[in-house]
């Protein structure tokens, strides 16, 4: 039988580009799961069903940028799953749960107060803000994700992204002076 025949993938290979493409992404593609669903659960099984997807397809994958070949299959697995699923119909606060959680500060009193106001404030702003916002404010400031990674994981332009994060970071300082916790910046 001639070698380019064989139809069948080398699972030794598979396993070995799936350690070497897939494995060190794990981390990012979970906090962009997470992201997108809110839910860690949801995020879970996004990851998985991302991974399966991924292990079936390394053979094919050129080992040109995987983050972005993930975040690919990452967003096109959620978009799926969103088709076929009944949306939430309850959603608890739970990106707000643990922002003012500092067991076991050895800050002064005062630094406890103006940073718990100042999470509030920040936390409020963010609510306030629209999801495509949010979402971009979340990726990059957050997660980590570069402009391109984050416009990847959305499927959106990367000046969509710059647009974006730049509106809400405005919003959220417009807030953060209106609570008198950050200068205003100067116009000279």
């Amino acid at each position: 039988m001639d070698d380019h025949a064989v139809a069948v993938p080398d699972p030794g290979r598979r396993a070995t580009a799936f350690a070497r493409y897939v494995e060190p992404e794990v981390a990012v593609l979970h906090r962009v799961a997470l992201t997108m669903t809110g839910q860690p659960a949801d995020a879970e099984d996004l990851v998985q069903d991302t991974l399966v997807r991924a292990y079936r397809a390394v053979d094919r994958f050129d080992g040109a940028h995987p983050r972005a070949w993930l975040l690919t299959i990452l967003r096109n697995t959620h978009r799926n799953r969103a088709r076929t699923r009944i949306p939430a119909l309850l959603h608890g606060d739970e990106q707000a749960t643990g922002l003012l959680d500092r067991g076991g500060d050895a800050r002064s009193a005062e630094d406890v107060v103006v940073d718990a106001r100042f999470e509030g404030v920040v936390a409020d702003a963010l609510a306030a803000l629209p999801a495509a916002h949010r979402t971009v404010v979340q990726l990059v400031d957050v997660d980590g994700l570069t402009y391109a990674e984050a416009a990847l994981a959305l499927g959106v332009p990367r000046g969509t992204v710059m647009s974006r994060l730049h509106r809400a970071r405005a919003r959220i300082r417009t807030r953060l002076v209106a609570a008198g916790l950050v200068p205003r910046r100067s116009r000279s």
